[in-house]
C-alpha cells in the first residue's frame, strides 16, 4: 500500500523549493525589465535632448542669417558654424593694422544687426584676429601673435566707435594657429589672414573689452 501521508510529506517540499525558484526569477525578470525600460527612457531623453539643442543651433544659425542678409548677399563676409569671417585684405594692408576705408565701412554695417542680435540673445561678440604662417621681417610688430591681437583691436575699437556697446564685444589673438587653409601658397595664405566674429554666450571666461 501507498502511504498517502508520506507522499505528500515527501513532495511538499519539492513543491516548495520549485515556487521560491519561480518567485526569484520572475522577480530578477522584473527587475530587469525595470533596468531596460529605466535605460530606455535615459537614451529617449537624452535623445530628445540632443535634438532640442540641434534645434536651437539650427534656429541661432538661421537668425544670424538673417540679421546679416545683406552683407552675406554681397559677399563681402562668410558665415559658417556661427563665425563671421571677413578677409584680412579688405580690412587691412599686408602686414598692417590700420584699417582700411572698405574695411570700415563693411565694419560699420555690421554694428546695428549684431548689436540687435546680441541684444535679442544677451551674447557677447568675440572679435579674433588671424595671420598666415610667414615670419614677420620688420615693421611695428615683433611677431603674427602681436600683429593678430592689434588687429583684433583695432576691429573691437571701430566696432565700439560705430555704436557697438563696448560690454558686448571683446578681443582675441590666435596667430598663425587654426588656419582655415594650409598655408602651401599665396591664395592659402590669403585666406588664412582674416578676422573673424564670434557671438559667445556671456557665462564664457572671456573678458569684455573695456
Amino acid at each position: 500500500m501507498v502511504d498517502t501521508e508520506s507522499g505528500v510529506e515527501n513532495t511538499a517540499p519539492v513543491w516548495a523549493v520549485f515556487g521560491d525558484l519561480m518567485s526569484s526569477l520572475l522577480g530578477a525578470f522584473v527587475l530587469l525589465l525595470v533596468g531596460v525600460v529605466a535605460v530606455q527612457m535615459e537614451l529617449t531623453s537624452s535623445l530628445q535632448d540632443e535634438v532640442k539643442k540641434r534645434q536651437l543651433e539650427e534656429q541661432r544659425r538661421m537668425s544670424l542669417e538673417k540679421a546679416l542678409a545683406i552683407p552675406l548677399a554681397s559677399g563681402r563676409i562668410t558665415l559658417n558654424n556661427g563665425r563671421i569671417g571677413i578677409s584680412g585684405q579688405v580690412l587691412f594692408a599686408l602686414n598692417s593694422d590700420e584699417l582700411q576705408p572698405e574695411g570700415r565701412q563693411l565694419l560699420t554695417s555690421l554694428v546695428v544687426p549684431l548689436k540687435a542680435y546680441l541684444a535679442s540673445r544677451d551674447e557677447l561678440l568675440m572679435v579674433s584676429g588671424f595671420t598666415d604662417d610667414r615670419p614677420i621681417r620688420g615693421g611695428p610688430f615683433t611677431d603674427n601673435w602681436e600683429l593678430s591681437a592689434q588687429r583684433a583691436l583695432t576691429v573691437t575699437r571701430t566696432l565700439i566707435e560705430e555704436g557697438m556697446p563696448s560690454s558686448m564685444v571683446f578681443a582675441a589673438a590666435f596667430g598663425s594657429e587654426q588656419p582655415v587653409k594650409p598655408n602651401t601658397d599665396d591664395a592659402a595664405r590669403a585666406q588664412n589672414r582674416r578676422v573673424e566674429m564670434a557671438p559667445v554666450p556671456k557665462s564664457s571666461n572671456a573678458k569684455p573689452a573695456s
